[in-house]
């Protein structure tokens, strides 16, 4: 075999590895599922309480950090809609693990598994009675140890009843929501 044709067949394996690792790949926006949980039911007008987004993340996979080491990198944030009556006072996320990938010269701050983002709210005394939802955006990027993913914004909802102030709240999802 001359070198012409054996150069074609070694791009013709490389191109057929590359397209089967890639068609491997799940789609990005399948890889982290997240879940909103509400700290009260009901939420009391008046009173403050908490959003959860709980985010498992595909084995094999990872997500970068809120706060992450290098510029280009895409941190993880969550963006709620919060509607008149609410207000934001404080989004908590959880620390990083430093890791260090193939694809990376340098360690990065990761989630992997499963995490836990805490939003801290306050209903206002003029906030609306009855059936509420708070839409929110997770953003991320998912990334295995060889490459990454494009990154996704997925929808979460956060569902509960708004009660006028004064009515007695029971606290819900306490695993979740346990105090430090």
């Amino acid at each position: 075999m001359n070198r012409p044709r054996i150069l074609t067949a070694t791009l013709i394996v490389f191109a057929m590895v590359g397209l089967a690792a890639a068609q491997s790949l799940p789609r990005a926006d399948t890889v982290v599922k997240p879940l909103a949980y509400v700290s009260l039911q009901p939420v009391p007008a008046g009173r403050a309480f908490e959003i959860a987004v709980v985010a498992g993340i595909q084995r094999g996979f990872h997500i970068n950090a809120n706060k992450v080491l290098e510029d280009y990198l895409i941190p993880t944030t969550v963006k709620a809609e919060v509607p008149a009556g609410f207000r934001i006072v404080e989004t908590i996320y959880p620390a990083g693990q430093r890791q260090k990938f193939e694809f990376s010269e340098t360690e990065m701050a990761v989630y992997d598994g499963s995490i836990t983002i805490l939003l801290k709210l306050q209903a206002e005394r003029t906030a609306p009675l009855g059936d509420m939802k708070i839409p929110m955006t997770l953003r991320y990027q998912a990334c295995n140890d060889v490459a990454c993913l494009p990154p996704v914004n997925k929808p979460v909802t956060a569902e509960f009843k708004v009660a006028p102030a004064g009515t007695r709240a029971t606290p819900v999802h306490t695993e979740i929501f346990k105090k430090k």
